[in-house]
């Protein structure tokens, strides 16, 4: 029996980026506000809506110092993020306060799009776990990851399109295929579990508890605390205020 001729596998697109876009949200500092003064003013608290937030951003500093947290539950974001396999991996650690929808290989053929690291990704651990270091590297070391991971990613996808080609399912072709593949997905999150996450998963001058994250989820990090600080710049600044701890 003949075998299915395999198609010229499309072109590999290397990037050393990730995406992120806030694509719905219902986030502000008056939503912290409302849901704190409910305990003392009932229902009356809905007015905090109506008023500047600005006027109690001490209440908004209050609350994050000593860790009263629920009232940072009480509104949402959603973001759609484009990021490595390995990146989501780790993303999907936190499970508390979020909720992840990703592409499926299962139902789609997956593009041929990879992770190449850009100039500023440091490449070579100093040493021993728990206190390592990372440092730049040097050009013959860039130079190889860039070739080695490229070559990799070429015969990874071809030898996924050959299954294909061949008839076998999306679901088992796509074992062939590496985790610097990029992939996409819809995460929701509100204002506290974004903060445990930011907590984590950044290293900031202002944490009071040193961080050690990978870079490639720390860039994801930064590009949602951009759109977050944007929705709710009082909590955002209680946050830095206060060590980057969430309440």
């Amino acid at each position: 029996m003949g075998r299915t001729s395999v198609t010229t596998p499309e072109p590999l697109t290397l990037r050393g980026d990730v995406t992120v876009e806030l694509v719905k949200s219902s986030a502000s500092d008056a939503d912290v506000l409302f849901a704190a003064r409910v305990s003392t003013l009932g229902e009356q608290s809905l007015d905090e809506l109506k008023k500047d937030p600005e006027r109690s951003k001490g209440l908004i500093n209050y609350l994050v110092r000593d860790r009263h947290g629920s009232p940072f539950e009480h509104n949402s974001m959603t973001f759609l993020i484009s990021a490595p396999i390995f990146v989501f991996r780790e993303f999907m650690r936190h499970r508390v306060g979020w909720s992840y929808n990703e592409e499926s290989g299962r139902y789609r053929e997956l593009s041929p799009v990879f992770y190449v690291p850009d100039a500023s990704r440091k490449l070579v651990q100093e040493g021993r776990p728990g206190k390592y270091v990372f440092v730049e590297g040097t050009p013959a070391q860039r130079e190889a990851v860039g070739s080695t991971l490229a070559e990799s990613y070429e015969q990874a996808y071809t030898a996924y399109q050959k299954l294909l080609a061949e008839g076998v399912a999306r679901e088992v072709a796509r074992a062939v295929l590496p985790v610097g593949l990029f992939s996409s997905m819809y995460a929701t999150c509100n204002a506290r579990s974004l903060m445990h996450f930011l907590g984590l998963r950044t290293q900031h001058e202002l944490a009071r508890v040193p961080s050690f994250p990978q870079r490639e989820i720390e860039m994801v990090g930064e590009k949602m605390e951009e759109e977050w600080a944007k929705l709710m710049p009082l909590t955002h600044a209680a946050f830095n205020a206060n060590g980057r701890v969430a309440p």
